[in-house]
Formats: structure tokens, C-alpha cells, sequence
């Protein structure tokens, strides 16, 4: 599931193709990202802030992103401000560098950041700290 408050310029766009990508920021591409999330589409065309291409939904999968989820939507539920987005992954596009010998994605190599929104922080991906399933014994 996607949420987004309803006043974005973008979610007009879902719901006319029912198609969006997720992109997962390193940091790397964080402050570009950070800049695109700062300004409305609305008001500025983001369409230039990133170098893109499409895939099979037709939705943007930007060009330096080393992961990108290309989903159909699926349904949308409206809740007070927010459009929320059920989606179907249907391709995912990883850098090679990102990937173990399996093709699966080594998050310890990606370095995620995540957006924490009530404190609007950036947070990196932190240590393991247990295994699941084996933390209680």
C-alpha cells in the first residue's frame, strides 16, 4: 500500500493510469530526492529533477535509483486527506551491485534510508540485531 495526502499533484496521475513506481533512495541520491519531496507538483515540473525511463506499467523508474518496484494499483481507498493506493508489484529493477549471487536484494550493500514523518528525520538502515524466530530462545 501506498498513502499519500490527498492535496498531491501525483495522485491525480495514479488514479488516471493506475500505475506508479516505489523507489528506494540510498544516500546517495538522497539530497536529489530530498529537493524533489521539498517542492509540489503543483507548482514546479519534476519531470526534469531525474534522468527516467519506462517499464511494462508506463509509470517513471528513475535511471539512478538502485531499486525500483514497478506496480499496477490495484484499488484505492479515500480516508480523510489521504488516498490510499493497494498495489500489485509487477517488476522489480535492481543495480547489479545491489544483488548477491541469488539476484536478491542485500540490503546491508543498499543502505536504505528511510523518511521517519512525524519528526521529518532521515534514518539509516541499522545493524541486525536478532534473527526472526530466534530472538525468544
Amino acid at each position: 500500500m501506498v498513502s499519500l495526502a490527498e492535496p498531491h499533484y501525483t495522485n491525480q496521475g495514479i488514479k488516471e493510469t493506475r500505475a506508479l513506481t516505489v523507489n528506494i533512495v540510498d544516500e546517495a541520491m538522497l539530497a536529489k530526492a530530498d529537493r524533489t519531496g521539498c517542492v509540489s507538483g503543483n507548482n514546479t515540473d519534476k519531470s526534469t529533477m531525474f534522468a527516467y525511463h519506462t517499464e511494462g506499467t508506463g509509470a517513471s523508474v528513475i535511471d539512478e535509483d538502485p531499486v525500483v518496484m514497478d506496480c499496477t494499483v490495484d484499488d484505492i481507498y479515500e480516508t480523510e486527506g489521504f488516498d490510499n493506493f493497494i498495489c500489485k508489484i509487477d517488476g522489480v529493477y535492481a543495480e547489479e551491485s545491489v544483488l548477491n549471487a541469488a539476484g536478491k536484494i542485500v540490503y546491508h550493500t543498499l543502505k536504505p534510508v528511510l523518511f521517519e514523518m512525524p519528526t521529518y528525520e532521515y534514518l539509516r538502515i541499522g545493524d541486525v540485531i536478532g534473527k526472526c524466530m530466534n530472538i525468544s530462545k
